[in-house]
């Protein structure tokens, strides 16, 4: 994973901590979301969940900015968001 990446996920990796879930420990699913939520941001201007599709509605597209606001959730019900970043 290059030094930008790592840098995202650490920060993700703390989050993920403190409200009790982990980062998805495949290192792969981890790159390739890290690596869609960088490109949304060079595309859209936030670090919009991959997963979600951006309307490009400002207002209605905060609630996607990831961490989103389905996030907690998913991992309740789940065990993991829907673009598996975080996991149970």
């Amino acid at each position: 994973m290059d030094c930008e990446l790592e840098k995202i996920a650490e920060k993700y990796r703390v989050y993920a901590k403190e409200n009790g879930f982990e980062l998805n420990p495949d290192k792969k699913i981890l790159e390739e979301t890290l690596r869609g939520l960088v490109e949304n941001e060079k595309k859209h201007g936030e670090k919009y969940c991959p997963c979600r599709r951006v309307t490009g509605d400002r207002e209605a597209d905060k609630k996607i900015i990831c961490p989103c606001v389905y996030h907690k959730k998913e991992i309740e019900e789940k065990g993991h968001c829907l673009c598996q970043l975080f996991v149970r």
